[in-house]
């Protein structure tokens, strides 16, 4: 497969199950006006939220659309360039590929909405979240964690012969 194939296909993936199942929750069962939708309660609802700040509205009293549109843009450009150059294996272009497709998500709300369109909302044992998410935001999380831990210099070889180490 050509190099950055895998994470190609990764990121349009993601962009299109992420802006789907926004089309879907926030338009089509119009959680936008509705605000709560009941799914699994406690564990999964939908609850609308219009995140204008950075993760977990931080920044949301301050104007930063086209600051953090063009942040997501300059990341994910720099991140192609580095799998350019390194071309790294399949674990790595497919992280890559979920944080570009999921950035891309989002940017494509800060244009068209203004604000990043969270609606997932998950609790368990007494516990209620009050932050929401989607699916661009869970690909971010899980492609940065795999950048992370998949990418890096491999140890270098020790001389065992010559006894040093």
């Amino acid at each position: 497969m050509p190099t950055l194939a895998i994470m190609t296909r990764t990121a349009i993936v993601v962009f299109v199950l992420d802006q789907l199942t926004k089309l879907f929750v926030v338009q089509y069962l119009d959680l936008k006006t509705r605000q709560t939708i009941m799914v699994l309660d406690p564990f999964l609802n939908f609850r609308m939220a219009w995140n204008q700040g950075i993760n977990f509205g931080i920044g949301a009293g301050l104007d930063m659309r086209w600051v953090l549109v063009g942040l997501a843009l300059l990341i994910s450009a720099w991140i192609v360039w580095w799998m350019r150059r390194d071309r790294p294996g399949l674990w790595v272009q497919m992280s890559a590929g979920l944080v570009l497709g999921g950035a891309i998500g989002n940017v494509i709300d800060r244009i068209v909405y203004g604000a990043v369109a969270d609606f997932l909302n998950m609790a368990c044992c007494g516990f209620e979240n009050p932050w929401s998410f989607n699916v661009a935001d869970i690909s971010i999380f899980l492609g940065a964690i795999g950048l992370i831990f998949l990418t890096g210099e491999a140890p270098k070889d020790r001389d065992v012969e010559g006894g040093t180490g």
